[in-house]
């Protein structure tokens, strides 16, 4: 009985996994890689650096995010980036956080998890 009872309680603990996503980009050339549903932070910017360097030099890491969905917007002098729960609220926060620091912000690249 106490078996069951064991089967029974951990039946309904099943958790998905974490998903992490990441989006690098070159400030000088505007290039950029993104990634998700990686199993791990470090996995998920590895994967996005990988693919912006691909395409250009000095490429950095804009946002790493987890469950989410993360957006990178690119201004004159600046930019900004932000995660959030859907698509648009990211790539909104992300304009608004760039507009903060210069003009003319608009997103570069936006990705997000399946989870």
């Amino acid at each position: 009985m106490l078996a069951a009872a064991i089967a029974i309680s951990t039946a309904g603990a099943a958790v998905a996994a974490d998903k992490f996503g990441a989006i690098a980009f070159s400030k000088s050339t505007g290039a950029y890689g993104f990634s998700y549903d990686h199993q791990s932070r470090r996995d998920a910017e590895a994967r996005a650096m990988s693919e912006c360097k691909s395409r250009s030099r000095g490429c950095m890491i804009g946002i790493w995010f987890k469950n989410a969905c993360g957006s990178v917007a690119l201004g004159t002098n600046g930019w900004g980036s932000a995660w959030a729960g859907s698509r648009g609220n990211a790539e909104r926060a992300a304009v608004a956080n760039c507009s903060k620091h210069t003009g003319n912000c608009r997103v570069l690249a936006w990705t997000c998890t399946a989870r």
